[in-house]
C-alpha cells in the first residue's frame, strides 16, 4: 500500500529496476560471450541493485564491438568488479530467501541474521561457486568446494559486513513495515543492504583476483556458438589455462600469496562481519521479530533504543489507512444523541468502536478510532435512576474495554482491562450494566490501552440529568466542549502523547479545529451553559471565554453550593475533569471561548482566520 513518499519513490526504483534486469537479462544471452554462470550473476545483481546493476555490466563487462571481450574485461578494476558480482550474486539470493522466510517464521532479528548469513553464505559456496562452476573449473564437486571456502568465506564475511547493519536499522527503525516481506519498503532495504554489501566486498574482491585466489570476468566461446566465430581482438592476456566450453578465466598475477596473509585478510573480515552484526545492538532492540512489530510506523522524533520493547512500539505507532472503513467530511459532526431502545425498562445503548478517516479541517483529515464511526462518540443522555445496558462491539484492530469514568458502577462493570474484565477481543462484544445514581457531566472511554486508544478517538459524553428537576442548573443555551489533541505528520496519524516524538500539532474542540468549529449563537441578556470536558489526554487546558466572567456551578460531575460557586474567566481543564460554567451574553458581538496556551489555537503551527485548534465563537446579537 502506498502511503509514505517513500513507497512512490521504491515504486519508480523496482520499475526502472525491472526494466534494467530485462535489458541486462537480453543483453547478455544474445550478444556477450559470458559464461552462462557469470550471465546469471549480473542478472540477479541488477535485479538486486537496479540501474547500479545496470552500470556495473555496462562499464565492466558489455564488449563495445564483437570481438573486443577479452580485451575490454582486461583491467584488474573490472576483474574485480566480476569475482565481486558472482559472489554477491549467490551470497545475497540466499539472504534474501533466508529474510523472507525467517520474517515469515517471526525469528527475532538477531537469530534472523544469523540465519542469513548462513543461508548466503552456503548457496554461495555450494551452489552458485562449487556447483554452477564446475564445468570451469575442473575437478570434483567437492574439490570446488574445498578451494572456494576461503575465497567464499572472506567475500561473504566482507558483503554481510555492510548489509547486516542496513537492515537492523532500517528495519528496526522508524518505518517498521521494512520488516514485511509483503512490502516494497522490505525489498527497498534489501536492494539497499545488497548495494553497500558490494561496495564493501569489493576491495577483497580485487585483491583476491589479483593474487589468483579467484575468477574475475570470463569469456566463452564455444564450438558452434555464435560467439566461437568472432575472432578476439588484440589478446594479449595471460590465462590460467583452459577450460571446459573455452573459456577464458583471467590471471592477474601479484606475486605468491602466504598462508599468514590469507588467514589475516581473513581474520579481518570476520572482524567486521563480528562488528557488523552486533553493532546494531547498540541502538535496536535486536530480539524483537516481524510478529511484534513488522509493519508499524513510528513517528518521528519517538526514541527506540536496545530496550524499547514491542509494547511500547505499538503503542505509539501509526494508524494503518489500510484499516480505515469509512471516510467522513468536514460536515459531520459528533457527539450526536444516541436514541436507547427499551428492554423491559432497561434504557439499551450499542457502541461500536471501529477505525474511520475524519476531518478535523478541510483539508485535514486524521484516521481515527471512533464510536458508531463519530469524534466525539454519540452522547449517552441518561437521567438519574435509570438501568442502562450499553453493549460493546470491538471492530478496532486490537482489544478495548470502557470506563465511565467518575460514575458509581459495579466494580465488574468498571473497565480496566485484565483488572476487572478481560479486554473485548477484536471482533468480539461485552455488555455493561449499571443503574445511574448520579447526575451532572461524565463521560467514557477506554480503559486498556487508553493512551493510544483515547488519544485516537474513542471518547463520548455523558449527560445525566437529575431526578429532581430542580437540582439542574440551567440556563437559556447549553454547549458541551469535549478537548482532544492529536498528531498528524506526513499523512500518518499517531496517539498523541507527552513524551518525545508523540507532542500534539492539531487540537480540537468536539472533533473539529477552528475555523470549522461550531458558532453558538445568542443574544445579550441570555445565558450559556458551557460543560467542559477533559476527553484529552496529555495538556491542562486553560479555557478562557471572552466578554466577561463566567460562574463555576459545577466540578467533576459534582454540582457546586450556591455559596461555594465563584467567578471567573478561566479554568484549568485537565485530562479527565470537568466544569460546568454559565456565561451571560453581556454585549453584542464575537466573544471566543478558548485555550490560553496559544499553540493550542494554532492548526499545526499555523493560524486561519485568526486562530485555530480549541477556539470557537459566541456570536452574540
Amino acid at each position: 500500500m502506498l502511503i509514505q513518499p517513500i513507497d512512490y519513490f521504491l515504486l519508480i526504483w523496482f520499475i526502472l529496476a525491472a526494466g534494467s534486469t530485462t535489458y541486462v537479462a537480453i543483453d547478455q544471452f544474445r550478444n556477450n560471450p559470458e559464461p552462462t554462470v557469470m550471465r546469471w550473476g549480473f542478472i540477479l545483481i541488477t535485479l538486486y541493485m537496479g540501474p547500479f546493476g545496470l552500470l556495473l555490466y555496462v562499464l565492466a563487462d558489455k564488449e563495445p564491438k564483437p570481438g573486443t571481450h577479452e580485451q575490454f574485461i582486461k583491467p584488474l578494476w573490472k576483474q574485480g568488479i566480476g569475482s565481486t558480482i558472482h559472489c554477491i550474486a549467490g551470497d545475497a539470493t540466499g539472504i534474501i530467501a533466508a529474510a523472507v522466510i525467517t520474517a515469515t517464521l517471526g525469528l527475532p532479528m538477531k537469530i534472523d541474521l544469523i540465519v542469513e548469513y548462513l543461508a548466503g553464505f552456503s548457496f554461495g559456496l555450494f551452489i552458485f561457486q562449487s556447483l554452477f562452476m564446475q564445468s570451469m573449473m575442473g575437478g570434483t564437486y567437492w574439490t570446488n568446494v574445498r578451494k572456494s571456502f576461503l575465497p567464499e568465506f572472506i567475500s561473504m564475511n566482507c558483503m554481510m559486513a555492510a548489509m547486516a547493519p542496513v537492515m537492523s536499522l532500517l528495519m528496526m527503525g522508524r518505518d517498521m513495515r521494512a520488516m514485511e516481506p509483503t512490502q516494497l519498503i522490505f525489498w527497498g532495504v534489501m536492494s539497499l543492504g545488497v548495494s553497500a554489501g558490494f561496495v564493501m566486498a569489493y576491495p577483497a574482491n580485487v585483491w583476491m583476483v589479483k593474487r589468483g585466489l579467484k575468477h574475475g570476468l570470463m569469456t566463452e566461446r564455444k564450438p558452434g556458438s555464435k560467439f566461437a566465430s568472432e575472432a578476439p581482438v588484440e589478446m594479449k592476456i595471460e590465462h590460467q589455462g583452459s577450460h571446459k566450453g573455452g573459456a577464458e578465466h583471467h590471471e592477474m598475477g601479484g606475486g605468491e600469496t602466504t598462508r599468514p596473509q590469507l588467514l589475516a585478510v581473513a581474520g579481518v573480515s570476520l572482524l567486521l562481519l563480528i562488528a557488523g552484526i552486533v553493532a546494531p545492538a547498540n541502538f535496536v532492540n535486536m530480539s524483537l521479530s516481524a510478529k511484534d512489530v513488522g509493519g508499524l510506523v513510528m513517528p518521528r522524533g519517538m526514541i527506540m533504543d536496545r530496550d524499547t520493547p514491542a509494547d511500547a512500539m505499538r503503542d505509539m505507532s501509526f494508524v494503518n489507512p489500510k484499516l480505515v472503513t469509512e471516510t467522513y467530511g468536514i460536515d459531520q459532526r459528533g457527539d450526536r444523541p444516541l436514541e436507547p431502545r427499551i428492554d423491559n425498562g432497561v434504557k439499551v445503548f450499542d457502541l461500536t468502536a471501529s477505525v474511520i478517516r475524519w476531518h478535523i479541517l478541510p483539508n485535514v483529515a486524521v484516521d481515527a478510532y471512533a464510536y458508531n464511526e463519530q469524534i466525539p462518540g454519540p452522547r449517552l443522555h441518561f437521567k438519574q435512576g435509570d438501568h442502562v445496558r450499553i453493549n460493546v462491539h470491538n471492530h478496532l484492530p486490537e482489544a478495548t474495554t470502557i470506563h465511565w469514568h467518575g460514575l458509581i458502577v459495579p466494580n465488574q462493570m468498571d473497565g480496566p482491562g485484565d483488572i476487572t474484565q478481560k479486554p473485548i477481543a477484536p471482533g468480539q462484544s461485552y455488555t455493561y450494566e449499571f443503574t445511574v445514581k448520579q447526575f451532572g457531566t461524565y463521560f467514557y472511554h477506554p480503559h486498556f490501552l487508553p493512551d493510544r486508544q483515547q488519544a485516537l478517538g474513542l471518547y463520548g459524553a455523558i449527560i445525566i440529568d437529575p431526578a429532581n428537576p430542580q437540582d439542574e442548573i440551567k440556563a437559556d443555551h447549553e454547549y458541551v466542549i469535549q478537548l482532544q489533541e492529536w498528531l498528524m505528520r506526513e499523512g500518518l496519524t499517531y496517539p498523541a502523547m507527552f513524551m518525545e516524538g508523540g507532542l500534539a500539532n492539531y487540537f480540537t474542540i468536539n472533533g473539529k479545529a477552528y475555523p470549522s468549529t461550531d458558532t453558538i449563537h445568542m443574544k445579550v441578556g441570555e445565558t450559556l451553559k458551557v460543560r467542559f470536558i477533559g476527553t484529552n489526554n496529555n495538556f491542562v487546558h486553560p479555557m478562557h471565554i471572552h466578554g466577561g466572567p463566567f460562574t463555576v456551578v459545577a466540578r467533576d460531575g459534582e454540582s457546586i453550593p450556591e455559596s461555594a460557586r465563584f467567578e471567573a474567566d478561566t479554568v484549568n481543564v485537565g485530562p479527565g475533569q470537568r466544569y460546568d460554567v454559565i456565561w451571560p451574553a453581556r454585549k453584542p458581538g464575537k466573544w471566543l471561548i478558548h485555550c490560553h496556551i496559544p499553540h493550542h489555537t494554532a492548526n499545526n503551527n499555523v493560524e486561519e482566520q485568526g486562530g485555530g485548534g480549541l477556539m470557537l465563537i459566541i456570536d452574540v446579537e
